[in-house]
C-alpha cells in the first residue's frame, strides 16, 4: 500500500489551510497514494500555537471536510486528517468512498491540551486495504502503554500526528523525539509513520520508522514536503521473533 504523510504550515486560516489539504491530496493522487495522512489539527490549526480555539468557525469546517470527503471518493484515496471536534483533538479517517469510518481523539492531554480539549475513548484502530492500522497523536508517543495497546490487538502500521514545533531550533528535542519513535517501532515490531507541522520549527519529524529501528525515509525538516512510502507487510527475522515472543510472555 502507497502512503504518504504531508507536512505543511498550518494555521489561525482555515482557507490557506484548506487549500494546502487540496493540493496534497492532488498530488498524492497523481502518485498513487492510497492513505495520506495529515498532522494534528492540521485543517483547523493547533490552539493556542497556531489559533485561539475560541476563533475556530466550526461550521467552516463542516464545509470543508464534507469536501475532502468528495475528494477521497473522486480519488479511491483513503485520508487521515488532523482536526478538533466537539473538544476533541481527533484524528478523522475517511474512506475511499468518501465515508467517515472513525474518529481517534487524543487521549494523553497536558498542557495546552487540557485547557481546550476533553480526553478520547477508542483505541483509534482500523483495516484498511487489509492493514491493520493505528493512531496515535503527537504526546502520546511519550508513554510505551499507548503503542503497546496496538501491539497487543496485532497492528502492524502506526501513524503518529504531531503538532510539535518550537520558536528556536532545538535539535536536541527533534533528536529525542525521533528516539521515542523509533523505539516504540523496535520494541512493537511495528512500522511506525510520523507527521509533523512546519509552522515553526520543528521538533518532531515527518519519517518512517521499520520495525527494527532504521528510519527508512525522512523529510525535508521546515519544509512543505509529501513524503511517500510504499509499505509492505514486513519480515519478521530473528531479532523481531525474539522481541515478539518475549512480549508475549509477559503478557
Amino acid at each position: 500500500m502507497r502512503i504518504g504523510a504531508f507536512q505543511f504550515s498550518s494555521c489561525e486560516d482555515t482557507e490557506l489551510n484548506f487549500a494546502a489539504i487540496k493540493r496534497a491530496i492532488v498530488e498524492a493522487a497523481e502518485n498513487k497514494v492510497k492513505l495520506l495522512v495529515f498532522h494534528e489539527c492540521a485543517l483547523c490549526g493547533y490552539p493556542p500555537l497556531e489559533t485561539d480555539i475560541s476563533k475556530i468557525d466550526f461550521d467552516k469546517l463542516d464545509i470543508c471536510i464534507a469536501e475532502i470527503r468528495q475528494m477521497a471518493k473522486q480519488y479511491n484515496m483513503h485520508i487521515a486528517l488532523g482536526n478538533i471536534r466537539e473538544k476533541h483533538n481527533e484524528v478523522l479517517v475517511i474512506d475511499s468512498k468518501g465515508e467517515i469510518i472513525g474518529r481517534y481523539a487524543k487521549r494523553a492531554l497536558w498542557g495546552w491540551d487540557l485547557d481546550n480539549f476533553v480526553k478520547g475513548e477508542n483505541q483509534g484502530i482500523y483495516e484498511i486495504d487489509g492493514v491493520k492500522i493505528g493512531f496515535r497523536i503527537c504526546y502520546e508517543v511519550r508513554f510505551p502503554e499507548y503503542l503497546r495497546e496496538l501491539f497487543k490487538e496485532k497492528v502492524e502500521l502506526c501513524f503518529v500526528c504531531f503538532n510539535d514545533t518550537s520558536q528556536e531550533d532545538s535539535i536536541d528535542r527533534y533528536d529525542t523525539i525521533k528516539a521515542h519513535l523509533l523505539t516504540r517501532a523496535v520494541e512493537n515490531v511495528m512500522t511506525v509513520v510520523s507527521v509533523n507541522s512546519i509552522s515553526n520549527y520543528q521538533t518532531a519529524p515527518t519519517a518512517v520508522f521499520d520495525i527494527n529501528g532504521k528510519i527508512v525515509s525522512e523529510a525535508p525538516k521546515n519544509e512543505e514536503y509529501l513524503l511517500i512510502y510504499d509499505y509492505e507487510t514486513p519480515e519478521i527475522g530473528f531479532g523481531a521473533r525474539g522481541r515478539i515472543a518475549h512480549s508475549l510472555d509477559l503478557m
